[in-house]
């Protein structure tokens, strides 16, 4: 059985080139004015040159910025949640121009994509209104997606790249990092059909496991893609080679053997929450995923969005026949005292909080820097052993 088809396209369309184009665009861009791109910006090229973000072509235009802010759809119609563009104070060239585009997330700025600029116009004040309200529903600057879109600058330079290497996500992650395009050629040799995503930032205790393992059963399932996020977050959060490590050990020692693959992809945070649900059921699809978990407040951030908003919008504003891949409603999940296992809430009415093992964030990272694991029911103790020996370490040399 064929894998699940790509978003808007029957075939993945990277935009990463082979090593004779590469060796040509490098050469090409000696030549060229170039724009050290700001995190975002970067990003984005990562995911369209790993085939994420199929059928995207490069950057978008002000009017396909704008239109995929307030409807989810480019000018010529394709369901897109989340503007892709390359904003920056300033563009060294004009419309019709080459320009090379170098990384900032890599010492020396080596070239990263080579780009046709169609446009270069400027985001007025009304138009970051409507993006921060559309897509962020806030416009609050400590907002940490909100601060990241606001700082790269009102210059919008749009049009078609071609992406050289994946910056730093292959080097810095050899072991995790894949395209969507080796994702879907592994679920093709392991042989799997059903396939759901589980999205990460965060390090997974026994309610992520349990999540897992509960839409494995309830979907029937082949296999979960744990695919974590490796590029950069908020202050505070774990670092990439911390819950790598983490998540791999809990994979290795509670899960049957073909049913898990450990992978991550090369994005910065949007802290989005209900719009970047949708983005990642987007490029999970791409991925070869017929699946998504979407939990309580998945991809949010403080108390800007509603518990269930990342769900309610496949619901409210996702059009039928968008999207292929179906959404796996998640509440929290915590373990039950009663029950004695992992269950989600909203299955258990007659449940208090008290039944329920039930630690803040804090409190976790309470524990963990003083060396004391969480209780069994809320982490494995394997898991906690790697998370204490990071936070002490951090800890040590605040001190």
């Amino acid at each position: 059985m064929a894998l699940i088809a790509p978003h808007g396209a029957s075939d993945l369309r990277p935009l990463i080139v082979d090593n004779a184009r590469r060796t040509e665009l490098e050469a090409e861009a000696l030549a060229l004015p170039s724009l050290i791109m700001s995190s975002a910006a970067a990003a984005n090229a990562v995911m369209m040159g790993a085939g994420y973000f199929t059928p995207l072509t490069g950057y978008m235009n002000r009017a396909d910025t704008l239109s995929v802010a307030e409807h989810m759809t480019t000018t010529d119609g394709l369901f897109w949640p989340v503007p892709v563009v390359n904003l920056s104070e300033q563009c060294p060239v004009q419309a019709g121009q080459r320009l090379a585009l170098t990384d900032p997330n890599r010492e020396g700025h080596p070239l990263l994509a080579v780009m046709t600029v169609d446009a270069v116009e400027t985001l007025t004040d009304d138009d970051v209104a409507t993006i921060l309200d559309k897509v962020f529903r806030t416009d609050d600057p400590e907002h940490p997606g909100v601060a990241a879109f606001t700082a790269q600058g009102r210059t919008l330079i749009s049009g078609p790249i071609e992406v050289l290497n994946y910056s730093y996500f292959e080097e810095d992650f050899p072991e995790t990092f894949r395209t969507a395009m080796a994702i879907r050629a592994e679920i093709s040799e392991r042989g799997w059909e059903r396939v759901v995503a589980f999205q990460t930032r965060n390090p997974m205790h026994r309610a992520h496991e349990e999540l897992c393992r509960m839409a494995l059963e309830d979907l029937s399932a082949d296999g979960v893609l744990i695919h974590m996020l490796l590029g950069k977050l908020k202050p505070g959060d774990i670092p990439a080679d911390v819950r790598d490590a983490s998540i791999r050990k809990m994979v290795d020692l509670y899960f049957p053997p073909n049913t898990v693959m450990v992978t991550g992809y090369g994005f910065d945070m949007l802290y989005a929450g209900p719009r970047e649900a949708v983005l990642h059921a987007v490029f999970r699809q791409n991925a070869g995923c017929t699946h998504l978990i979407v939990g309580r407040d998945h991809a949010g951030v403080g108390s800007y969005y509603g518990g269930f908003d990342a769900q309610t919008i496949f619901d409210d504003e996702v059009p039928d026949g968008a999207l292929t891949l179906e959404v796996y409603r998640a509440d929290h999940t915590a373990f039950s005292k009663k029950l004695s296992r992992v269950v989600m809430m909203r299955d258990a009415p007659d449940h208090s909080p008290e039944d329920f093992v039930l630690l803040s964030g804090t409190k976790v990272r309470e524990m963990l820097g003083q060396g004391i694991a969480p209780p069994p029911e809320f982490s494995r103790p394997e898991v906690a052993e790697i998370l204490m020996a990071y936070y002490q370490e951090i800890d040590g040399t605040a001190a």
